[in-house]
């Protein structure tokens, strides 16, 4: 740990910190319908798209009209890019002839992981999509679900702030709204931002270029299979060219962080060169991971009258990110027990020293640290290093970061929803400590509510866990890791987390391409995404409707750091109590072993 890189990690906080209330502040005037600078250009745009669509602007809706509404279009998306994948070899922009996405399962897996903004690749993205399938199929359902998610985060919102109503606006305009105001214009600046700093972007066929020396390499069977002879010796092929992969990188890149999707235009996802060339285009990159999502903050307090309140959640998920950011970079900082000179390096300070295994050295431990839990403290799961390859320790701070429900900023719209959902939950404790019936911004915390709350809280884990046991018990889970023991079980563990949080990110150790594990996550993804949903737009009806309250003596305040302290612990309890076995038997295991030189 040096304080170059301490530094780094409190710039990037800092510029999180100062683009909180600009955005928020922006977000709340483009939902509440005032005027902004961009709508000379873009509600002549927005109003075509309403006469075109035949929605009614005016038209407000019951969180039930809401929902189905959401996932009316969230299904009919994802049928959508289910036939590009399946047909890509028919259309256009395919310079590569890459065949129909297969098998089957993979398309599907496909098709919910980027409809449910969680954007998991099975696939390798530069030998399997042509440019159609990542620009018309992947790239706009980067858009289109991180508007959604927007747009849920608004609905919530408003759920509080309105007084006896039977309404939370209209998901048409409020998604149109998020993807035409908050996600491209920004893209577009971004994108041209990356193209500057060395983030390929062209339409043209792969490169071929001669190696300098012939290399030797294991051929590959029709398997996927390194193939060997009749006496276990693997065959190799010489290899005298190199093929260069690129495409329309930049414009997919800006999207896949500031709508907090990761998924990559390459399999590398940011350790790519042509995804993320720099040491700047990285700070880029991560700052593009928190900026909408710390907006929010300053949103949610700005359209309740609570100012304050906003800043309480900012601040209780600054404390979280900190004390993840800080337990990865110490823990990556320490280098391989069963390697001293890493060690000795780290303790000596005469060498850089620490964990450099899977990681890139443009950015070294502190960045790929920072980035490994900034895109699991969102829903994002870019990733610039190999989770994999992390120490036990520093491979539990994204795994838990997920497990928390991804509410340390979060997704976009889904880390506020989230959070929310906590919240309620840390009035409705605080209203039991005083023995009064709970508040929350003026409206009363009543049994519907955290019976809504507690669904959305369950459904998580159920998924995640009950998965993982069959996978662990049975070959065709087991058959898919590439180490034994407690870190097989944490590839497994992982990867369904990944799925029900909607992040993405993975222990590449996972060999995820089969039927039972792009059926299952893909299952996993959509449970993880709209079955929670629900019951958080039941809450948002049903305080829409509620009388305000006015504090009284008995209040609890929700805008003080002990409210922010309170809502820091009901996070970490609720998720220790529902982890911390799996945890046990994981990550902390593999430590515990590793220290007394066991390995598997």
């Amino acid at each position: 740990m040096t304080i170059n890189g301490w530094l780094q990690i409190f710039v990037f906080l800092a510029l999180v910190f100062a683009v909180t209330k600009p955005m928020g502040v922006f977000m709340a005037r483009v939902f509440a319908r005032e005027r902004t600078f961009l709508d000379v250009v873009l509600r002549p745009i927005e109003r075509l798209l309403y006469r075109v669509t035949a929605v009614d602007e005016t038209h407000e809706m019951r969180w039930t009209e809401y929902a189905t509404a959401m996932l009316l279009f969230s299904g009919v998306s994802m049928l959508v890019l289910y036939l590009i994948e399946r047909v890509q070899g028919m259309l256009p922009f395919n310079p590569q002839h890459f065949a129909a996405v297969m098998p089957e399962h993979l398309a599907f897996n496909t098709a919910a992981s980027f409809t449910t903004n969680t954007n998991w690749q099975s696939y390798s993205g530069e030998t399997t999509m042509s440019y159609f399938t990542q620009m018309a199929g992947l790239a706009y359902h980067n858009f289109t679900s991180a508007a959604v998610g927007i747009a849920l985060a608004i609905a919530f919102i408003r759920g509080i702030a309105r007084r006896q109503m039977q309404t939370i606006g209209n998901f048409w305009v409020d998604m149109t709204r998020a993807a035409l105001w908050v996600l491209l214009p920004f893209c577009i600046v971004g994108a041209l931002a990356l193209v500057s700093l060395g983030v390929v972007q062209n339409l043209k066929p792969y490169d071929t270029v001669k190696l300098v020396e012939p290399q030797q390499v294991q051929r590959v069977g029709a398997d996927g299979k390194g193939v060997v002879d009749a006496s276990g010796k693997p065959v190799m092929d010489t290899v005298t060219t190199q093929t260069i992969a690129e495409g329309p990188v930049a414009s997919q890149e800006i999207i896949k962080e500031w709508g907090t999707n990761g998924g990559g235009f390459f399999n590398a996802n940011s350790a790519h060169p042509f995804e993320n060339p720099t040491p700047l285009t990285n700070l880029i990159e991560l700052f593009s991971i928190f900026a909408v999502s710390a907006g929010l903050t300053y949103t949610l307090g700005r359209m309740t009258g609570s100012p304050a309140h906003g800043w309480a959640v900012w601040a209780a998920m600054a404390i979280l990110f900190l004390v993840g950011v800080t337990t990865a970079y110490w823990a990556e900082s320490q280098g391989n027990p069963l390697y001293p000179a890493t060690v000795a390096q780290h303790v000596t300070n005469s060498q850089p020293g620490g964990n450099m295994e899977g990681k890139e050295t443009r950015f070294g431990i502190a960045n790929s640290a920072l980035f490994a839990t900034v895109t699991t403290d969102a829903s994002c799961g870019a990733i610039n290093g190999w989770h994999d390859s992390f120490t036990p320790l520093g491979g539990l701070v994204p795994l838990v970061n997920i497990m928390l429900s991804e509410v340390i900023f979060g997704g976009v719209g889904a880390g506020m929803y989230g959070m929310l959902i906590y919240v309620v939950l840390a009035v409705f404790i605080a209203g039991l400590m005083v023995g009064r019936t709970p508040e929350y911004l003026g409206k009363k915390i009543e049994a519907y509510d955290v019976k809504m709350a507690m669904l959305v809280s369950l459904v998580f884990p159920l998924v995640i866990l009950s998965l993982t046991g069959l996978s662990v018990v049975k070959g065709f889970g087991t058959a898919g890791i590439s180490n034994a023991g407690p870190h097989g079980l944490t590839q497994i563990l992982y990867a369904f987390t990944s799925a029900a949080g909607n992040n993405g990110s993975a222990f590449g150790g996972l060999t995820a391409n089969t039927v039972w594990y792009d059926t299952a996550i893909g299952i996993t993804m959509l449970v993880g995404r709209f079955l929670m949903i629900i019951p958080m737009l039941a809450i948002a009806g049903n305080l829409a409707q509620k009388k305000y309250v006015p504090p009284s003596l008995g209040t609890f305040p929700v805008t003080t750091p002990l409210f922010s302290m309170l809502l820091i612990s009901v996070i970490l309890i609720l998720g220790a109590l529902t982890f911390f076995p799996a945890l046990s038997l994981g990550p902390i295991l593999e430590h515990l072993l590793l220290h007394v030189g066991k390995t598997f």
